[in-house]
């Protein structure tokens, strides 16, 4: 049976430098709250089921203790947490998972996603000011963010295949000097006792990694990856046709409409593995639901038709796809913001959880 692991969002947590960017006391429950309802029909702002509004600077680490809990419960392995390093060897929203690594009795398996991107000033509508670099320095900083991550390798709830520690990076195609970067964590891997790393890229929107000599797997990142690389002509030319409509509308009306619609279920019908690329080494991801207007509002992109249902039927066409690796990936497990979370909230309580327990349920019993 295949591993199910949940991306994971870190940002639950005051933080000096959001605090100074976006303003005191800040956390993505902030824009969570402040979300609005942009049509008829249309779900928000969502609510966490019973206002679990948690800070996952939490010491104590309840909320820790909990979604390990949850996901334990309804089948899900793992949290694959994202991870923040920057020019100079920066950290950013690191202590969540600090705290994890400090309370050993949380049965949960883990391990990091290098978001591995520049920060910038996007959201609500903001031009893009970078407010901290993404530079990948030289052996120095390499060495300097293998010693910080070793101290979760040794966990042994720190996922490994075949003894090699699990790294995830989003955009491995940015780093150029990644045949050396992956050479010299390889090198002090061994040194600590295991085989290397093992190095899983995602396969985004963004530019496809072609040095696949460097990298161990991958793994569908969606629904970016199929709504870029999937769709046919048709399909692209009427988003294209909807979205410029729709600005245009909002231009001469002085309105602020929503922009970008999406099907959830044409979105699915086209997530599959293309003959081309089926290996043991790439792996499905999933999203239960998007809607990012939180972050974006009117410029947002919104995907109807999203439900626990919908989500269960691909879920089981994925666990029983045998020629696919033996891990899905899904997007996400609290990314509030994006609408692609299956923590409960007050509109579908559990019920994207109970999907995933159900799905796998029905793989085993056939």
């Amino acid at each position: 049976m295949k591993k199910i692991f949940a991306l994971y969002l870190p940002q639950f947590h005051v933080t000096k430098e959001n605090n100074e960017w976006w303003g005191e006391g800040y956390t993505e429950w902030n824009a969570v709250k402040e979300a609005k309802s942009l049509y008829h029909g249309h779900v928000q702002p969502r609510v966490p089921l019973d206002d679990r509004y948690y800070d996952l600077s939490d010491e104590s680490a309840e909320t820790l203790k909990w979604q390990a809990m949850l996901a334990k419960k309804f089948g899900i392995t793992g949290f694959c947490i994202y991870h923040y390093w920057f020019k100079n060897c920066k950290k950013m929203l690191e202590k969540p998972m600090e705290i994890l690594l400090n309370h050993p009795e949380i049965d949960i398996e883990y391990f990091v996603c290098w978001a591995n991107e520049p920060w910038k000033r996007t959201w609500y509508g903001n031009t893009g000011q970078i407010l901290l670099e993404q530079e990948y320095g030289t052996e120095t900083e390499w060495k300097e963010h293998y010693k910080y991550l070793r101290q979760f390798f040794f966990d042994k709830r720190y996922r490994k295949i075949n003894n090699k520690p699990v790294i995830a990076v989003y955009k491995t195609a940015d780093i150029k000097s990644l045949p050396d970067m992956r050479s010299l964590w390889d090198v002090l891997a061994q040194k600590d006792g295991f085989d290397g790393i093992y190095l899983l890229g995602a396969k985004t929107a963004f530019e496809q990694e072609k040095r696949r000599n460097l990298i161990d797997g991958e793994y569908l990142f969606e629904p970016q990856y199929t709504m870029h690389y999937q769709y046919g002509l048709i399909e692209l030319t009427k988003k294209m046709i909807y979205r410029f409509s729709h600005k245009l509308a909002n231009l001469i009306t002085q309105k602020n409409s929503l922009e970008n619609m999406e099907c959830m279920k044409d979105l699915y019908r086209r997530l599959k593995l293309p003959d081309t690329m089926i290996s043991k080494d790439l792996f499905y991801g999933i999203c239960p639901s998007w809607d990012n207007t939180p972050r974006k509002q009117y410029k947002g992109t919104v995907f109807r038709n999203s439900s626990p249902k919908l989500f269960k039927q691909k879920l089981v066409e994925m666990l029983r796809d045998d020629k696919a690796g033996d891990m899905i990936m899904i997007n996400a497990w609290n990314e509030w913001s994006e609408g692609a979370y299956l923590e409960p909230d007050t509109f579908n309580r559990y019920g994207y959880l109970e999907a995933v327990k159900e799905a796998l349920q029905e793989v085993c019993n056939k």
